[in-house]
């Protein structure tokens, strides 16, 4: 009897822990596969496509904890291309990628009432 109570006392925990997890959602749309991955406190973490041999396609975003946007990037066939765009509390970042090499970064920070570049 013993046994059986802490049996169903664990199953209970293993129970209750899967409930609190958010799962990664993964859904075939033609030939892409769109996902959806969550931090551990259920909060959206990245949002993007993979092809069927597993590249990233397409455009990603990334969001914090919070579920604030931290970041757009975009993927031809696994490789880093175009714009990508990171964002902090006062900072937007951009960096100009072609076949997954840097091309150009520019900064843009908040100072005040100004925004002010780099370039």
């Amino acid at each position: 009897m013993k046994k059986l109570l802490v049996a169903a006392a664990l199953i209970g925990v293993v129970s209750f822990a899967t409930a609190q997890e958010k799962k990664n959602i993964y859904v075939k749309e033609g030939n892409l596969i769109k996902a959806t991955l969550f931090h551990d406190n259920g909060q959206i973490s990245q949002k993007g496509y993979y092809t069927e041999d597993g590249k990233l396609q397409g455009e990603w975003i990334s969001y914090d904890k919070d579920g604030v946007k931290t970041a757009a990037a975009n993927y031809e066939n696994g490789e880093k291309t175009g714009k990508w765009f990171f964002w902090n509390d006062d900072t937007l970042r951009e960096v100009d990628y072609n076949n997954s090499q840097i091309t150009s970064v520019n900064t843009w920070k908040i100072e005040g009432e100004r925004v002010v570049s780099n370039e």
